[in-house]
């Protein structure tokens, strides 16, 4: 989760900001989460949730909360404290051992459902709405799908609606884990993605502050061989089947005219398998496409396409007559941060000017930032951090399996010489995967500016960390860092 706090509000008592020569009773902080407004919360409230979370996690050491105050604040005083309370929030965002409680998710939660009421944004927290999901159904020869209408509640969060409309398609509830939801826009013929909906909030809300917008059921992971958890039901088939016409219709998906014409023969005559077969050999395949950002590189002010999967976030730019794609892989990126600029005289509900930037490994002795300016690049970095997610999953699954058979090896009876091997990396394997528990993946990096503007702020809401310093106790290895020479990269 990527935490701000670019602005406070005085309230009163009863609850108008606007009554002439009223003395405010307190101050709220306006928080905004992964680069729109979430809720907006009291000291006190926040000051209740580190006592909660420090009570859940006593493995996890939480960041010093700022302290309290007995005589009222000045206005240096109160922004004192929003940066200090902006800090805290970024830190505990960055630890998956906290962001990932239950309690913090129903928390927030809560807190954006009770602004949202206070607000009047809604009436009622029972209030029953329709919403309409874009559902790749078949609905379309290209895949375009058709619209579910759902029935939800307003606090309802985005797992609750995400298990909604799988039942209303009649997916077993077993291969919902394999699908999310996303807020999109379509954009002159193109769709946007604006935001991968998350358990600490009310999608139904969340939708009222980024309209117009819909919401759009997509497959969750990135890695092709989960395909193969779906492709036996009809339904997740069909489902993957019209996301993948779409991907192609779209250009999602490139494919030379040849092989375009080849998977459209496939498509009339063959049906789902044969086309998805043919479709997961292009490297395109399982890829999210972003709009056009301006890109840092390979010179400033140039115009790319950003497109993340398969392991890389690829910037694709047309030069003269030819587009030409630059690949960065993820397992490269020593950090990255996004930084967001907020105009506290615009509407909360208005985008931040966003900015994603990467420190990549070049080579063997070169580090370089590369920035990305973006309305996108939240969700960029969502999508990155999912990405590495499922890269340490993935490694952590191979241990366990490498480990199964050291000690199916073991238990055989095979000779000593030839089980020593095995041992070792059996013993390697059980180390690092007791690393990743203990652990938290991501390191929060402070600030790097601090310079602040009348009209606007820079905030940097959050960066991944990944260290080569084994011996350090908050680091997460990174195999991209050891041994790497020219050639490899």
């Amino acid at each position: 989760m990527h935490f701000s706090i670019p602005d406070t509000q005085e309230t009163y008592a009863d609850g108008n900001n606007s009554v002439g020569g009223a003395s405010p009773t307190y101050t709220v902080f306006n928080i905004y989460i992964n680069g729109n407004y979430h809720c907006c919360l009291r000291y006190k409230q926040l000051h209740a949730l580190h006592e909660q979370l420090r009570r859940r996690r006593a493995d996890a050491p939480l960041p010093t909360f700022p302290p309290k105050k007995l005589l009222p604040l000045s206005s240096s005083q109160i922004e004192t404290r929003r940066a200090a309370l902006e800090h805290y929030l970024q830190i505990i965002g960055q630890d998956a051992r906290i962001a990932r409680l239950p309690y913090l998710q129903q928390f927030l939660q809560r807190a954006q459902l009770d602004t949202a009421l206070a607000e009047g944004n809604i009436s009622s927290e029972e209030q029953l709405q329709q919403l309409q999901v874009q559902v790749y159904s078949g609905g379309g020869g290209n895949g375009t799908g058709g619209q579910l209408l759902v029935n939800c509640h307003v606090q309802q969060n985005a797992s609750s609606l995400l298990q909604c409309v799988t039942r209303a398609l009649d997916l077993p509830d077993e291969l919902t884990q394999y699908f999310c939801l996303y807020l999109m826009r379509e954009e002159e013929d193109q769709q946007l993605l604006l935001r991968r909906l998350m358990d600490f909030e009310a999608p139904f809300i969340t939708r009222l502050h980024m309209q117009p917008c819909q919401l759009l059921l997509r497959t969750c992971y990135w890695n092709a061989r989960y395909d193969a958890k779906l492709l036996p039901n009809q339904v997740a088939l069909n489902l993957l089947y019209q996301q993948t016409l779409a991907d192609v219709s779209r250009e999602w998906i490139i494919c030379a005219p040849e092989m375009r014409h080849e998977l459209r023969a496939i498509q009339l005559q063959s049906g789902p398998l044969p086309y998805l077969e043919l479709v997961r050999q292009l490297p395109s395949y399982g890829c999210l496409q972003f709009g056009t950002a301006q890109v840092d590189y390979p010179q400033a002010g140039t115009k790319a396409t950003i497109i993340i999967g398969n392991g890389e976030l690829s910037l694709r730019t047309d030069r003269g007559p030819k587009i030409y794609e630059t690949k960065f892989r993820v397992r490269r990126m020593r950090c990255w941060r996004v930084i967001a600029m907020h105009n506290t005289f615009e509407s909360r509900d208005q985008p931040s000017q966003l900015q994603l930037s990467f420190e990549y490994l070049m080579n063997k002795q070169t580090l370089r930032w590369i920035t990305i300016s973006s309305d996108q690049a939240m969700v960029m970095s969502v999508s990155l951090q999912a990405m590495v997610d499922e890269l340490l999953l993935s490694e952590k699954e191979c241990e366990r399996e490498q480990q199964s058979e050291s000690e199916a090896s073991t238990s055989t009876g095979i000779s000593e010489s030839s089980s020593s091997t095995p041992s070792t990396n059996s013993a390697t394997s059980s180390s690092s995967s007791a690393l990743h528990h203990s652990t938290p993946p991501v390191k929060f990096l402070a600030q790097c500016s601090k310079q602040q503007h009348k009209l606007t702020t820079a905030r940097t809401f959050a960066a991944v960390f990944f260290r080569n310093d084994e011996t350090a106790a908050a680091s997460v290895r990174n195999e991209a860092f050891e041994g790497i020479g020219d050639d490899d990269l």
